[in-house]
């Protein structure tokens, strides 16, 4: 997953500062999970529920910007050039939706609670599925921004 994330800011970085900005609290985002994910010592778990807390708060940002900025964004430049973009949109944001609502969920079970070490096991087989479901949304994402904006921005210079 850190791999495809720096790949995706090699073939977009500098093309739109929101979507670089993006790209950025993805690779934070996956740093988190990553560091989390590493973790075998579940009796810590005042510790655990900070980082859990951490990686939701980051993970709920990065889902956020990618509903109201990004998306938006690229639905309206499909518009604008009128090129099968829209619906192209139409049939893959359906998918990403389904990936946000597994991203809340997740961030629901963490949401406030002192965890205990069963919570904890718990988030952890939860941390798998969610690593899972955002591999798939970032190949979606990767998706949209390769034939939405990329495909608008030559389109754009050479006007």
């Amino acid at each position: 997953m850190l791999e495809n994330c720096r790949n995706a800011r090699e073939r977009w970085g500098g093309v739109s500062e929101l979507i670089d900005r993006w790209l950025k609290e993805r690779q934070e985002l996956l740093v988190h999970y990553c560091e989390l994910s590493a973790l075998t010592d579940y009796s810590q778990t005042d510790m655990l529920r900070e980082k859990f807390i951490r990686l939701c708060e980051v993970l709920v940002d990065y889902v956020s910007t990618g509903h109201f900025e990004i998306y938006e964004q690229l639905i309206r430049e499909a518009r604008e050039f009128n090129d099968g973009g829209e619906e192209l949109a139409a049939k893959v944001y359906p998918r990403i939706q389904e990936t946000t609502e597994v991203a809340l969920n997740f961030n629901d079970n963490v949401d406030g609670r002192i965890l205990t070490e069963q919570d904890v096991s718990f988030l952890f087989e939860e941390v798998s599925k969610l690593g899972e479901v955002l591999e798939s949304r970032f190949e979606l994402e990767d998706f949209l921004i390769e034939h939405l904006h990329n495909a608008h921005a030559g389109k754009m210079a050479s006007a």
